[in-house]
């Protein structure tokens, strides 16, 4: 169906996809989605969404643009591969984001150090599991590149996941430390320094949890 409003969720998360009785994804929650006309390429607004899916651009100023969904669409795409949340929790031997961390062994060839061994327990002999794996890791990185431009559309992210197109090797995710970052600089309007993991608006501050299966 072709529109001329876009509509961006701006809280793309894995506590905001339900799955149906066929395992069929749906998004919920689109109580802070914001639409804008076709012919615009950005809107400026207050920030709002869960720290740690929110791309630099948005968080550092504001900027709201598709790109911004397709980021949280890439960060879920590597906490569905890896079982790991996008922080640093003090319990996990990584001091780094998931997204630098998973770039990081996927410039060094190691990614697969990262895979869920849950995922993996009975398909760690299925080469077609494999590499489905692979190219969704692969996605998500694209998906998380620091420069917007570079990231794909989301109707581009989903042709990437499902067919064996050739991948471009991804750019840099942004090299951020949202666990000390204010907001005050960028709002419109007051905001509040937060904790890594919440969803935040100038209305409201929400907790946001995930627990990989």
């Amino acid at each position: 169906m072709n529109s001329s409003i876009r509509i961006i969720h701006r809280d793309i998360k894995a506590s905001n996809i339900l799955l149906d009785s066929r395992l069929r994804a749906k998004i919920a929650d689109f109580g802070l989605a914001r639409s804008f006309q076709e012919d615009q390429s950005h809107i400026s607004t207050a920030i709002a969404g869960t720290l740690g899916y929110m791309a630099p651009e948005y968080l550092a100023h504001g900027q709201l643009t598709e790109k911004v969904d397709v980021y949280g669409f890439g960060v879920l795409l590597l906490e569905i591969v890896t079982g790991r949340q996008n922080n640093r929790s003090k319990a996990s031997e990584y001091t780094e984001s998931l997204v630098i961390l998973t770039w990081k062994k996927f410039q060094a060839g190691t990614v697969e150090e990262l895979y869920d061994p849950n995922l993996m327990l009975h398909n760690h002999h299925d080469n077609n599991v494999k590499n489905d794996v692979k190219r969704a890791v692969h996605v998500g990185l694209l998906c998380t590149q620091e420069i917007p431009s570079l990231r794909p559309s989301m109707s581009k992210a989903l042709q990437m996941l499902t067919t064996e197109e050739h991948l471009p090797r991804p750019s840099n995710p942004p090299f951020i430390d949202e666990m000390t970052m204010e907001l005050n600089e960028t709002c419109e309007g007051p905001c509040y320094p937060l904790n890594y993991g919440t969803s935040a608006s100038i209305a409201t501050i929400e907790n946001s949890s995930f627990r990989p299966r």
